[in-house]
């Protein structure tokens, strides 16, 4: 009974085959005949001119400017994604603890900030923090809001990762005489993070995204330094400048896409969905074990 595979659905027969290839098709050539009719629509318009598109020839000054704002909206996303990390793994470990008075108020921070808006949060930070003494610069006002939010997701990633561990494992690990901080540290952080690296990449392609929303608070970050070139520029150049931007957002995001599926896939070849090696050796645990009782400790 444990080798037969759970089937969620029938496979389609013949006819439901021929049902969803035609039904392929005609998407296809809707979709087809929707893209064909935008760029007629444009080029009517003139907006597929060359000399528009050649703006990004002609002036050097616009690929700077693109630039310099990819580059704030990297070094904001990377610092935030450390101190969500970090936040995130806090969180994780106060929420898995035994002590009330540590996993009740964890609680209620994971679920604070996982229900306000980001825009919320960012909005908090660059104009309600003064109010209270706090003064914050744009940069720091959108990592903040960025880490607060993202911070509690990923805890609850790290929380689920931690789940889908073995009992068995912490057990034997608290039998040796392991303290709980010890079990998280040498057997459920590591397994987590192998097992949840797809999905905390996937959150990380999420954050990178909502950099976009420094452009409320006037962070130079990529979207608004596009509006500043357009605004520049003229109007007419705003489709070849926030084409060029979101092929840029595509590209980055599709790496860090292509990186969680690889992951994914890796995961997969050395797990194979059957056995998670316990991710503690014996020197590990020889170094643990003194801790709490000196050498003989180990030898029990």
């Amino acid at each position: 009974m444990s080798g037969t595979p759970i089937v969620l659905a029938d496979p389609p027969g013949p006819r439901g085959r021929r049902r969803i290839l035609i039904s392929s098709i005609i998407a296809l050539v809707v979709l087809a005949g929707l893209v064909t009719l935008a760029l007629l629509r444009l080029a009517d318009s003139g907006q597929l001119d060359g000399e528009l598109w050649s703006v990004f020839i002609d002036q050097p000054d616009l690929r700077t400017l693109l630039w310099n704002g990819l580059l704030d909206t990297l070094r904001a996303a990377l610092t935030a994604m450390v101190f969500a990390a970090a936040l995130g793994i806090a969180l994780a470990l106060a929420r898995t603890s035994r002590q009330r008075a540590v996993r009740i108020p964890a609680t209620a921070v994971v679920e604070l900030f996982r229900s306000l808006p980001v825009l919320m949060l960012i909005l908090f930070a660059y104009l309600g923090l003064p109010a209270l003494g706090w003064q914050l610069s744009a940069f720091w006002a959108l990592v903040l809001g960025l880490t607060a939010y993202n911070g509690a997701v990923i805890s609850e990633i790290f929380r689920a990762g931690i789940a889908s561990i073995d009992r068995g494992q912490t057990e034997a690990a608290s039998a040796l005489g392991l303290r709980p901080l010890q079990i998280f540290r040498l057997i459920q952080f590591p397994q987590a993070v192998r097992r949840m690296s797809p999905t905390l990449i996937s959150q990380l392609v999420t954050l990178l995204k909502d950099t976009s929303l420094g452009f409320v608070i006037a962070y130079s970050e990529l979207l608004r330094s596009g509006r500043g070139a357009v605004e520049f520029l003229g109007s007419r150049y705003a489709l070849p400048i926030y084409t060029v931007i979101a092929a840029i957002y595509i590209v980055t995001n599709g790496m860090l896409s292509a990186l969680a599926r690889w992951l994914d896939r890796r995961q997969s070849r050395r797990l194979g969905g059957r056995h998670v090696e316990l991710p503690m050796d014996a020197a590990a645990v020889a170094a643990a074990l003194p801790e709490q009782g000196g050498p003989d400790s180990a030898r029990t």
